[in-house]
């Protein structure tokens, strides 16, 4: 049998040291366990919003890619029905009163020297055929329409004409169709605003390869009917 030689008192204050150490190394441990997992949160954390932005750059990215496919791809396209008129042999003199034209609406020929504002003008009266075919020799596409159009694809269509550079729209009775577009030596008739053919006719004719003079001004002329 062994005894314990050592007094109660220091009996207990080892007692009391041994668990202060246990204490001790208990609370390191989970120190170190909590710090290792915030580490690993915070890593993961990281790892997460890094991933997340790099996905966001990726959709950005693609978004850019098939934003500039879809400009692409419309002015690549051959317009369905399409009517084609030899450019170079439409006449471009100024001229002072009116031109019979063979085409309504015109696609080219002589001119009045005047042309129509087409800086997405939207006029709501009917322009002179002389004024507006001066505004397709400077590379602007002219949306026309007749009684039969509906009120909704003619709102819908100025509202696009009115966005966009080198473009005019007028009423004009008498065109063989409801809605057409026209641009120097190419026309097209269209069955509504949503018909693919308006962006293939956009895309191509404006200041497209017909242009008689890219880059002449579409501001500077006519801003109403005369």
């Amino acid at each position: 049998m062994s005894f314990d030689h050592r007094s109660r008192t220091e009996q207990t204050r080892d007692d009391a040291s041994a668990r202060d150490r246990r204490t001790r190394v208990i609370a390191i441990s989970l120190s170190a366990v909590v710090v290792a997992g915030l580490v690993g949160f915070g890593s993961y954390m990281l790892l997460e919003k890094s991933e997340a932005k790099e996905k966001r750059e990726e959709g950005v990215a693609q978004d850019a890619k098939q934003t500039e496919k879809d400009l692409k791809e419309p002015a690549a396209e051959p317009v369905e029905d399409e009517k084609t008129w030899d450019a170079k042999k439409l006449t471009r003199n100024h001229v002072a009163g009116d031109v019979a034209y063979p085409m309504k609406p015109p696609v080219g020929g002589d001119h009045n020297q005047a042309w129509m504002n087409c800086d997405g003008d939207v006029y709501e009266k009917a322009v002179p055929d002389v004024n507006a075919v001066h505004s397709l020799e400077h590379g602007s596409v002219w949306v026309t329409y007749n009684d039969k159009a509906p009120e909704a694809d003619v709102r819908k269509l100025a509202e696009r004409v009115g966005a966009t550079p080198y473009s005019l729209m007028s009423p004009y009775e008498g065109q063989a169709g409801a809605i057409m577009l026209s641009a120097w030596g190419k026309q097209v008739t269209v069955d509504g605003a949503d018909d693919r053919r308006v962006d293939q006719f956009f895309a191509k004719y404006v200041q497209g390869p017909q242009t008689p003079e890219p880059g002449a001004p579409c501001t500077g002329g006519l801003a109403a009917p005369r």
